[in-house]
């Protein structure tokens, strides 16, 4: 392979973190790389908030479910799509700026490629990262607490620091489960992968002390309910249209 690739390979989702903090060098070389990720027609719809007060940090644990790392981990940012300056760039120019369901996914679009060029940019430097999908537990006081104005929709948390843990590599699903030539599989191909899949993931917890836990198992009861609920009204009310 090659550094990068091996890189790649070697990422973990770190949950605890030394008190050390990421070089403020370091972090704007890691920031400025991450900003090479691919943008649709180069409008670049997201923006970065470092969260470094204290009080701020301990309400964002409480939001993101009790997430202690997130105020431990060294530096703390908030991910977001942002309309905003392009809302203000038709105002100067007195023309509308039009909003759709493909304007909000361009937003998680380009936040998401951002946001892994600088998972992959922070590894590289020695630092470890944490995404954290909880900060959607409560958007509204989230958007309140940040002062966030209309057409900046936050979309999840990042961890950065100095990991004080070495988890295991997590087995992902094989190649041939996610990459298709032409067609997608017939549905008893796809279960057959899976189930191979899920006796690989059992084999893992097993390792790890968890006997009797499987992967199948823990899909059923994360799509058993609907998550997050609140989340399209809060985006609406940010200026999002989802039509």
């Amino acid at each position: 392979m090659n550094p990068t690739i091996n890189q790649m390979h070697a990422h973990r989702s770190i949950r605890s973190y030394t008190s050390e903090e990421i070089p403020d060098d370091q972090f704007h070389a890691a920031f400025e790389a991450a900003q090479c990720a691919s943008t649709s027609a180069n409008i670049q719809v997201y923006s970065t908030i470092r969260v470094t007060d204290q009080d701020t940090l301990q309400q964002l644990v409480g939001l993101t479910g009790g997430q202690e790392k997130v105020a431990q981990c060294g530096t703390f940012l908030v991910i977001c799509g942002d309309m905003r300056r392009h809302r203000l760039l038709a105002q100067c120019a007195d023309c509308a700026c039009v909003e759709n369901l493909e304007s909000f996914l361009l937003c998680a679009v380009d936040a998401s490629l951002f946001a892994q060029n600088l998972s992959l940019a922070i590894e590289s430097l020695g630092w470890s990262i944490c995404f954290i999908g909880g900060l959607r537990n409560d958007l509204t006081a989230v958007g309140t607490l940040l002062g966030l104005p209309q057409g900046v929709y936050p979309f999840f948390g990042m961890c950065i620091g100095r990991a004080d843990e070495e988890p295991w590599k997590r087995p992902r699903l094989p190649v041939e489960a996610s990459l298709f030539d032409d067609r997608y599989p017939d549905d008893d191909t796809m279960r057959s992968m899976l189930n191979s899949y899920d006796d690989e993931m059992a084999a893992y917890y097993q390792q790890r002390g968890a006997s009797g836990r499987r992967w199948i198992g823990q899909m059923e009861q994360f799509f058993a309910k609907p998550r997050r609920t609140g989340d399209r009204s809060f985006y609406e009310s940010q200026g999002a249209s989802l039509e």
